[in-house]
């Protein structure tokens, strides 16, 4: 099992993605945890690195909990994707192994990874993923 903490960011309808370098699909900004870490130091050091921005502590919400296959990983493995809402200072730009920063609507659901896809469903569902 794979657990990673994910960062859902809606504006107008789409949703803040990142792409790895050398990836072929876009994920949710986040991670892995560290060792005795937390869900809300995970996102911050996470969006931190991957963005370039401050995560508000207080203004953490937490969005649903999503498992499915891991995208590029032997069948069978499993990731476990905690995602949380929340504010933020400064400007997203792709930083550390972050190539490319997008934002994407439900149109583009097949250009994500697999757990994301279910992400997008649940948020087309409930109206906020246009």
């Amino acid at each position: 099992m794979i657990d990673k903490i994910a960062w859902i960011h809606l504006v107008d309808g789409r949703i803040l993605s990142t792409r790895s370098r050398g990836k072929d699909k876009f994920y949710l900004p986040g991670g892995k945890r560290e060792p005795g870490e937390t869900d809300a130091e995970t996102l911050v050091r996470e969006i931190r690195e991957e963005l370039g921005v401050e995560i508000s502590l207080e203004s953490i919400a937490p969005a649903g909990t999503f498992e499915g296959q891991a995208h590029g990983h032997t069948e069978g493995t499993i990731v476990r994707t905690t995602a949380y809402s929340a504010e933020y200072r400064g400007t997203p730009q792709a930083c550390a192994e972050i190539e490319e920063i997008a934002w994407l609507t439900y149109a583009d659901r097949p250009r994500v990874s697999l757990v994301a896809q279910q992400i997008f469903d649940h948020l087309h569902e409930t109206g906020l993923l246009r």
